[in-house]
């Protein structure tokens, strides 16, 4: 009988045989495993699936860490993804596991150059040129070798113009170098910094923005940019890029500070902007008026307000006067501003200066042909100008066009006691007072009735026989006006008035 020690011992003996070949089966599996990993990320890199070819390459080289090939093909993806900074240390892995891969070297030393890196770039060229290149290899590596020094020479007196204030030229050299060195956030930075020196603020962000990008934890070129949008007026881009400032470096001193500045205006802009929406124009008046006091020096934020505040003016209707002069002031910053030419336009025809409303709507009309308010507007003070020639019933009753109905039969009273015909005995002045009576109740009548008020503002005059189509002055006046009733201004009789004010 077999001991169970016995067996035992043998088990034990057998232990490491085993481990063995268990090893040697999963070497296997993982061998294999590479193989198919390397095989897919291959066809789906030339079917174009770069991202389903990533993953696969990503395997191989957790597979198996030392397959110089597996880095290489996953530095292409990268590459055709346009990650170049994620390629390059892929492309430093096959170097060193692999020294004389003169392809993989020439790679690097294209995209260091690419990034600026100009002393490593120039030791990958010639090492290649040093480990018997083929004759392609060997005539790319000395293009960009004299590409390389042609860049060395430009970078040497880019600086030089820059420190001796030689902006425009320092930023012509710097073209050229970036077309080569497209990833070299310094150069692009320097050059934002000529641009900004030579005013060009749109080139400089543009810069800047890239520069962002291409250099990890880059504070101040967001900084920058922030400060560099505030400057042209826009709040909420500025708005942006310094909170990308404070998310690398919550204690940015320069960053915390503006953005407490952007934050504020942008709050009250908005603000502004809602109350304007929602026809509350007073009050937008005066959050705009508070805007220009956190905000003073920069040009772009105080002509907006005065811009908005002109609309908000002329919506209102009330201070016509005033609008006319907050929109002069902003059309001499910005005279093509085809907006605030409208909101002029329509202040001057509340205040009736219908010559001066006609020529703001032509010269928005030349700017913008096709905006259907300006032809509207410009007819509409064409009809008033020709209409003002004629009779004003706002004038007879000596009312603003923005008069409630209240102001009117107030102004109507008045004038009709005023110029009643019995308070005067002289023929010539009873009958001059009888037509100014008329007047006086004709207006009364018109600006009363809102249906024959919305027709006299736009050009048409209710009580002119020509526009009513042949009805006769009599019938207008002793049969009564259109939803008069009959009404009769002087009752009957010897001009017997009696008022009835309603």
């Amino acid at each position: 009988m077999v001991s169970i020690g016995h067996v035992a011992h043998k088990i034990i003996n057998y232990i490491p045989y085993l481990l063995v070949l268990i090893d040697m089966r999963y070497q296997g599996v993982k061998s294999g495993s590479v193989d198919n990993h390397m095989e897919m990320g291959k066809k789906l890199l030339a079917a174009g699936q770069l991202a389903d070819a990533l993953s696969h390459f990503h395997a191989a080289v957790d597979g198996d860490p030392k397959n110089y090939l597996a880095y290489y093909r996953r530095a292409t993806v990268y590459l055709a993804m346009g990650k170049s900074k994620s390629a390059l240390p892929d492309l430093a892995k096959v170097i060193e596991l692999k020294p004389d891969f003169t392809s993989a070297r020439l790679q690097r030393g294209n995209l260091l150059l690419k990034h600026g890196k100009l002393d490593e770039a120039e030791s990958d060229f010639k090492k290649v040129l040093k480990s018997n290149p083929s004759e392609k290899e060997e005539t790319e590596a000395q293009s960009l070798l004299q590409k390389f020094d042609e860049i060395q020479r430009l970078t040497a007196e880019a600086h030089r113009n820059y420190k001796n204030k030689d902006y425009v030229t320092a930023a012509s050299q710097l073209d050229t170098i970036i077309e080569t060195c497209v990833w070299d956030a310094n150069s692009r930075e320097m050059r934002a910094e000529c641009f900004i020196q030579m005013g060009e603020m749109w080139k400089a962000a543009t810069d800047l923005k890239a520069a962002s990008k291409l250099k990890s934890d880059n504070t101040q070129a967001f900084y920058k940019l922030s400060t560099i949008y505030y400057n042209l007026g826009d709040h909420e881009l500025s708005l942006n890029e310094v909170r990308e400032c404070l998310k690398l470096d919550p204690d940015h001193k320069q960053c915390y500070s503006h953005y407490k500045q952007v934050k504020k205006l942008n709050k009250q802009i908005q603000s502004a902007e809602e109350l304007l929406k929602e026809q509350r124009y007073e009050e937008a008046v005066d959050k705009y008026e508070a805007v220009m006091k956190t905000e003073p020096n920069v040009h772009h934020f105080t002509l907006l307000a005065e811009q908005r505040i002109c609309h908000a003016l002329v919506q209102q209707g009330q201070q016509s006067n005033r609008a006319v002069t907050v929109c002069s002031k902003a059309l001499q910053s910005e005279p093509d501003n085809v907006y605030t030419l409208k909101d002029r336009a329509e202040a001057y025809i509340q205040e009736e200066q219908y010559e001066e409303a006609i020529k703001d709507y032509e010269s928005a009309a030349k700017l913008n042909e096709n905006d259907r308010e300006i032809k509207e507007g410009l007819e509409k003070a064409r009809r008033l100008l020709k209409q003002s020639q004629k009779k004003d019933y706002y004038k007879i009753l000596g009312v603003k066009r923005t008069a409630q109905k209240k102001e009117i039969i107030k102004a109507y009273r008045k004038l009709a006691q005023q110029w009643h015909p019995d308070n005067f005995q002289d023929p010539e002045e009873k009958k001059a007072a009888e037509k100014k009576f008329i007047d006086i109740a004709q207006a009364k009548e018109v600006l009363t009735n809102p249906e024959m008020r919305e027709k006299f503002d736009h050009g048409e005059d209710p009580m002119d026989p020509e526009s009513q189509q042949g009805q006769n002055f009599h019938q207008h006046f002793y049969g009564g006006f259109p939803g008069s009733q009959g009404f009769n201004p002087f009752g009957s009789g010897n001009f017997h008035f009696k008022f009835n004010f309603n």
